[in-house]
């Protein structure tokens, strides 16, 4: 009997396995299948969107104002909605029309970016910003939202944020050679830390970036992946603990990030240095590049920062963090305080020593505002 019961067991085993099996594998078919649809037809469809809007543009007499202005499109999107339905609305026309403008060449669509994707694109007026983030979301898989988020947060103007020369900044990502600067964004979002008050410590803030370590990598940029948190760092007698460690395959290099509640201060920044050092001389394999020391702090004073950094030291850098999304102009006007402390600084780097008993040279206002 108990034999009977163990062969009824199996035979009932089998079957069941049998049948997640086939499940398994039919619905791969499936899915596959309605994916592949779906890519077919949202190429379909960007491009079909694409000709309207050249077609708009060249019936205009080009990208400018013309004569027939918004009549014709008036008129077009009335035609339109009544046969196909509201996605042909004036508003969407000139979508359209503005999509073509932006992106003038066909063959450079992408079949990974959806319309949506492409209606967010297209309010982006800077067009090495627009080209950046374009290639980015193709890169990093970005969903629409989160395109729209790294747009908000200038995303591109916090990435050239340190260079000290911005026209050429833009062209150095675009040519993607790797840099130390072309891996730090200054100031740091991380609103997805999930802090409401103020009342948090570096233990916590480091629990929160690891638990949204998918936001935080986001965040950072392409190409980071997590070493090891609470980096042990032997020197002498004493043992130091980084609180991040990256390391990023397309830089080539490790990204150590050190937490701080409250002001940087430049014992903070000793710190970081003592940290390089380590790693450069005692954790690097062959083809790897100098280590990039981040100190994350809530406050900066930029004076400070200034004098602290060594003039040859090129990547170890200084960063404020916001646990909030600050608003389009809050985070335009940091950025040029932040500009005119670089700017600041490179003038004092510049300036001759004076001589024995005369007073320093005077020098002139940095550009960007008052800080």
């Amino acid at each position: 009997m108990a034999n009977k019961r163990r062969k009824t067991s199996d035979a009932v085993e089998i079957v069941e396995s049998m049948e997640k099996e086939l499940y398994k594998k039919v619905r791969a078919y499936i899915a596959a299948a309605r994916t592949k649809v779906y890519t077919v037809a949202n190429e379909a469809m960007v491009k079909a969107y694409w000709n309207v809007g050249r077609e708009i543009v060249e019936k205009q007499g080009g990208g400018g104002r013309s004569v027939y202005g918004d009549g014709l499109v008036d008129r077009l999107a009335i035609k339109l909605t009544a046969e196909f339905g509201p996605g042909y609305t004036r508003v969407n026309l000139f979508y359209m029309r503005r999509f073509y403008l932006a992106f003038p060449k066909v063959h450079t669509l992408c079949k990974q970016l959806s319309w949506s994707h492409y209606r967010t694109l297209i309010t982006v007026e800077n067009e090495d910003a627009r080209q950046y983030y374009f290639e980015e979301a193709i890169k990093s898989k970005w969903s629409v939202r989160v395109l729209q988020r790294q747009i908000a947060t200038q995303f591109y103007q916090r990435l050239i944020a340190n260079h000290v020369a911005l026209p050429s900044a833009g062209k150095l990502i675009k040519r993607g050679v790797p840099d130390a600067k072309d891996i730090v964004r200054s100031p740091a979002i991380l609103e997805f830390a999930g802090f409401s008050t103020s009342d948090y410590s570096e233990a916590d803030l480091q629990r929160a970036l690891v638990k949204h370590l998918g936001k935080f990598m986001m965040e950072l940029g392409r190409g980071f992946c997590l070493e090891r948190e609470q980096r042990p760092i032997p020197i002498g007698k004493k043992t130091f603990h980084c609180d991040l460690v990256f390391y990023n395959y397309i830089a080539r290099c490790f990204v150590l990030i050190d937490l701080k509640v409250g002001e940087i201060t430049p014992e903070d920044i000793g710190q970081m240095q003592l940290y390089k050092h380590y790693y450069e001389r005692e954790m690097l394999s062959p083809g790897d590049n100098p280590p990039v020391g981040i100190v994350l702090g809530s406050e900066r004073d930029d004076a400070v920062i200034a004098y602290t950094l060594n003039e040859h030291e090129r990547n170890l850098f200084a960063v404020k963090y916001h646990l909030d999304l600050p608003t389009e102009e809050e985070l335009r006007l940091e950025l040029q305080r932040e500009r005119a402390a670089i700017e600041e600084a490179m003038a004092l780097r510049a300036l001759p020593p004076p001589e024995a008993g005369k007073p320093p040279v005077p020098r002139k206002a940095p550009k960007g505002g008052k800080r």
